[in-house]
């Protein structure tokens, strides 16, 4: 089943022959489907080149604008899939951008720490960027009521929301995601410079798997790895980067009692968390039912602020006399904060967050009115 993407009708409006749009997003996402679908709903000629092909990499390494004339012909709108791939793609963006206005271009790439580095600064002012989720509970409600979405988000709990994950059948599932964990999601990231230490990328990624929804820091981290402190950071910053990990940082005002140093990390995609640990057991079984709630909850939220363009800022909030906030929102100076449960618990008491910012809220979000808030 084919689900709309929330971001296709921005895209599509944000294309034009001034600016080049890029979309970023982890492997198997759905943004070969989504660049498709824009051909196959354009009224424009289109040509598509999938550049895990040595053959069209070479067609885009190191071009003239006369060489990139004649491989555009007469097509309006050209789709370069996983640019990433090709050398100094940036400085072909920017020709075909310079110099031929009247063509749309849209490139995709599966991870930012390539791509992001190589049309920075040739595609200064010259670029949109978006980027695609897993999908998201609001893009399942196009085939399923809010009373069917009810009853799958134990599935999402356990299986995630990768496109090809949610067609399959729940007895495959676990064996697909394996196969996309083991395949495709960390390809990128194991290629990046020849990377040294790819036994560090396991257990980090273990370390950070057992520990959603508690805080972690750089140096406990290393301590607990063997490695030091400067190279955990920066698998932490390509894990980003590569479209698998997210961070939440603690929020804070110089409250004295606030902590300031130690972060949150959570999984854009949870079926991809339970394949590192080799967990997809139902969740009455399991002991980190609370803390997958969590990380669904602001994964999707995530999704949907992404999705409707809202400046939102994202933290936790917790006291060293340990009162705590699970998600903390700020928008237009606004504070809005979120409790997670996946019980019916009640709302604590948080007489010291409402006291220390005047005209800020709390509210629970629990399996009752979760859909309220992701869609």
């Amino acid at each position: 089943m084919y689900f709309k993407r929330t971001i296709q009708e921005q895209v599509e409006k944000t294309l034009s022959g001034k600016k080049v749009v890029i979309l970023y997003g982890a492997r198997q996402v759905g943004k070969t489907t989504l660049v498709k679908k824009i051909i196959e709903e354009s009224s424009s000629k289109s040509l598509y080149l999938n550049c895990d092909e040595p053959d069209v990499r070479e067609l885009l390494t190191q071009k003239t604008s006369t060489e990139l004339k004649r491989l555009i012909g007469d097509n309006k709108l050209v789709i370069i899939d996983e640019a990433q791939r090709v050398l100094n793609i940036g400085l072909t963006l920017k020709l075909l951008s310079d110099n031929f206005p009247d063509i749309k271009v849209l490139a995709t790439g599966s991870s930012r720490f390539e791509l992001s580095n190589q049309v920075k600064e040739p595609l200064t002012g010259r670029k949109f960027e978006f980027q695609l989720y897993p999908l998201s509970v609001a893009e399942l409600l196009q085939a399923h009521s809010e009373m069917e979405i009810a009853r799958l988000v134990e599935d999402m709990l356990r299986f995630g929301l990768y496109p090809e994950v949610v067609n399959t059948p729940i007895t495959e599932a676990a064996g697909l995601i394996d196969e996309i964990a083991g395949s495709y999601l960390y390809k990128d990231i194991l290629d990046y410079q020849a990377l040294k230490k790819p036994e560090l990328l396991e257990k980090l990624l273990t370390a950070l798997a057992l520990q959603v929804g508690q805080e972690v820091s750089y140096s406990e981290l290393s301590n607990l790895l063997g490695f030091d402190k400067m190279t955990v950071e920066r698998y932490l910053g390509l894990l980003e980067k590569a479209f698998i990990i997210f961070p939440l940082r603690p929020f804070s005002r110089n409250l004295r009692k606030e902590i300031g140093k130690k972060r949150k990390i959570y999984f854009y995609d949870l079926g991809i968390r339970n394949s590192i640990i080799k967990n997809f057991n139902p969740l009455d079984v399991r002991n980190d039912t609370g803390a997958l709630w969590e990380n669904f909850l602001i994964a999707e939220r995530v999704k949907t602020n992404s999705a409707g363009k809202k400046r939102v800022n994202q933290y936790f909030w917790r006291t060293y006399d340990k009162k705590e906030i699970d998600l903390v929102e700020e928008s237009g100076g606004q504070l809005s904060g979120y409790e997670f449960k996946w019980g019916k618990g009640k709302l604590k008491p948080l007489k010291d967050f409402l006291n220390a910012y005047p005209g800020s809220s709390v509210q629970l979000i629990n399996r009752e009115n979760f859909m309220d808030f992701v869609k």
